[in-house]
């Protein structure tokens, strides 16, 4: 289980809120947060799932298809970057996403904002997990870190200052396990 229970009912609930219908997932691994999101939109509802791996997917697609939710799910495998810049070569891509739950590679989050702002639509939501990275991201730059590493949390805290300062967004940081930040697009 990749995203907590809290969590996950959370973003359940905001789903249902928003009436999202076309999502986005990038970090996949077992597929629990991917299995949330497929009960939480409607029947004619879609996920594109974006992960480098899928030996792990493949773990949790027989729950999945137990559930009934995998006709929902497009699995992409690849470099999430490289998958973004092939949406972004296709207009029908552009502002198509309702949500957009991102939760792998913390160093390239501030790369995948650049991309997923241009294919969520205005009103959308992009949600980044682990935003305040076992609370790391108050710590010194220089402390050493009992857990975790050094770029991943530097990530994070320049994510989270680029977020603030995104005039295109409207962002919420909650305290909820790890971490979560939404950012509404604006325009």
């Amino acid at each position: 289980m990749a995203v907590p229970a809290d969590e996950a009912l959370f973003l359940s609930m905001l789903l249902k809120l928003m009436n999202a219908k076309n999502t986005m997932e990038i970090g996949v691994f077992t597929g629990y947060s991917l299995l949330n999101t497929a009960l939480a939109i409607p029947e004619d509802g879609t996920i594109l799932a974006i992960d480098i791996n899928r030996e792990m997917y493949e773990i949790g697609l027989p729950v999945i298809e137990k559930a009934g939710m995998a006709g929902k799910i497009d699995f992409r495998e690849g470099t999430a970057l490289t998958i973004l810049d092939q949406l972004l070569n296709e207009e029908k891509y552009k502002g198509l996403f309702d949500f957009v739950f991102v939760d792998a590679d913390k160093f390239n989050y501030l790369n995948y904002h650049k991309r997923v702002i241009e294919l969520v639509r205005v009103g959308g939501v992009i949600a980044y997990d682990n935003s305040l990275y076992s609370g790391l991201v108050a710590a010194p730059p220089d402390e050493p870190l009992y857990r975790g590493n050094t770029s991943d949390r530097d990530a994070i805290v320049e994510l989270n200052k680029v977020l603030a300062a995104d005039p295109r967004i409207e962002v919420c940081q909650l305290s909820i396990a790890d971490g979560l930040s939404l950012c509404r697009r604006l325009y």
